[in-house]
């Protein structure tokens, strides 16, 4: 499948090593809004550049399409950052790639500027994103599971990276690239010991599985986010003759500050003050400011939350139970029902509850950037004193040489595991748009530019 340049900005065709195998300039492993955003910085910078300076791209993504937190698309959901806040407009004002274009071309401005707000719904701004990939489907490997990421050495360096996966459909993927960029995402996180099954849930799976839930009497909610108090709205005006008991440590929800001055937080700018600064600084900065973003929920919806939770004591009928200062000791899934130890952190009492679905609404935690890599490749990334990866400024891994004492010159990136280096807006999509720019940048500089080309966009 050919697509028409006018809708894809050009793009140069990939090599074939002798056995055949796709090289590449920069593979991204992964393709949520992180790598698509490189994606969208990528064409543009090959669009102005000259035929022998542009990069030949591709990615991996084990979904069969494009999907962002698909499971809790909830209806009237809002974003809780601006709409300028895309995949490009903090980096280029004027790409075709921006919110606005997207509404443009979808026939929605007027609507949206009627609308009076800056922040769309989730539903919409994922239908933007949706958008946005379509125009990448022909350099996207789709329903492709990575298994693997080996070093390819060249005369005595590793000069490139082998990326190994399957399809379940058509069976091995093997791409190999000179740069690879590891977008692995958030995994869901549950407590210790917890299972996850068809009544214990992470509400992640929420819209994917609330519907198998015919008709509810009890339900419960873990967690004191935004996720959590989302998913405890959702339940109740879904179940309208079902108890939701929410069960969390706090006393109860807390506000996210998204005052002007804290969320100067996830400006650009913040990214370089973090990245600079002592690690007693980083670690205060953290402390001050995680109410921007960490187990806090947006302040309208805690304030209906209490008031329906008021009136219905006022009517005599409490369907929303909150169990707070309170922690659940054990979770039993009977088969047919939930049983849900819930201890009071004040006296120990405890008090069982039976329901007919547990949501652990318990967020996420980065997925190690290194998983992926072969032992020796992994070795070769350095790490500092408590363990984890060191990440220069332009988010490359900083390495040495394979145990085998072979130079790793492969360029290996890395999008959302870099909290300890970046800051707060690591996991976000706050300076996405910026982030992809500068690895974009990074890779232009690292990369030894391919012969020259016609640029091409075509399906492998």
């Amino acid at each position: 499948m050919t697509v028409a340049p006018t809708n894809t900005p050009d793009h140069p065709r990939a090599e074939r090593a002798a056995d055949g195998v796709e090289v590449v300039d920069v593979l991204g492993i992964g393709f949520g809004p992180s790598n698509l955003a490189l994606a969208v910085a990528l064409a543009e910078r090959n669009a102005a550049a000259p035929p022998d300076e542009r990069l030949s791209y591709r990615f991996v993504e084990r979904q069969e399409r494009f999907g962002w937190h698909r499971g809790m698309l909830l209806e009237d959901a809002t974003m809780q950052i601006s709409y300028l806040k895309d995949l490009v407009t903090l980096r280029n004002p004027a790409s075709p790639f921006t919110f606005l274009a997207y509404l443009h071309d979808r026939d929605r401005l007027v609507d949206f500027i009627n609308y009076g707000s800056a922040f769309p719904t989730r539903l919409e701004f994922h239908d933007y994103l949706e958008w946005a990939a379509a125009r990448f489907a022909n350099v996207v490997e789709y329903g492709a599971e990575v298994t693997e990421v080996v070093p390819v050495e060249g005369e005595g360096t590793v000069e490139l990276a082998e990326v190994v996966g399957f399809r379940s459909d058509s069976g091995p993927v093997r791409i190999r690239a000179r740069n690879v960029v590891l977008a692995p995402g958030l995994t869901p996180n549950v407590p210790r010991g917890v299972t996850l099954g068809p009544r214990v849930w992470h509400n992640r799976d929420l819209l994917h599985l609330a519907p198998q839930l015919r008709t509810a009497a009890r339900c419960a909610v873990v967690g004191a986010g935004q996720s959590a108090a989302e998913t405890v709205d959702y339940l109740h005006r879904t179940y309208p003759d079902a108890e939701v008991h929410a069960v969390f440590a706090r006393y109860g929800y807390s506000p996210a500050d998204d005052s002007s001055f804290a969320n100067r937080i996830f400006d650009p700018a913040a990214v370089d003050d973090f990245y600079a600064a002592p690690d007693p600084v980083k670690k205060m900065i953290m402390g001050y400011h995680a109410n921007t973003n960490y187990s806090v929920v947006d302040p309208d919806l805690i304030t209906e939350l209490y008031r329906r939770h008021y009136h219905e004591r006022v009517a005599g009928r409490e369907r929303l139970r909150f169990h707070n200062v309170s922690r659940v000791a054990d979770v039993v899934d009977t088969g047919e029902r939930v049983e849900l130890a819930v201890e009071s952190l004040i006296d120990g009492a405890r008090d069982v509850l039976t329901a007919d679905v547990v949501v652990y609404a318990t967020g996420y935690r980065p997925t190690d950037p290194l998983w992926l890599l072969d032992p020796a490749l992994a070795a070769a990334c350095t790490r500092d004193d408590a363990g984890r990866p060191e990440v220069r400024r332009d988010y490359r891994l900083t390495t040495g040489a394979t145990p085998q004492g072979r130079p790793v010159d492969v360029g290996l990136f890395v999008q959302g595991a870099t909290e300890h280096t970046h800051g707060i807006t690591s996991t976000l999509l706050s300076t996405v748009a910026v982030r992809a720019g500068e690895i974009a940048a990074a890779l232009a500089g690292a990369t030894t530019p391919a012969p020259a080309r016609l640029p091409a966009w075509e399906t492998a």
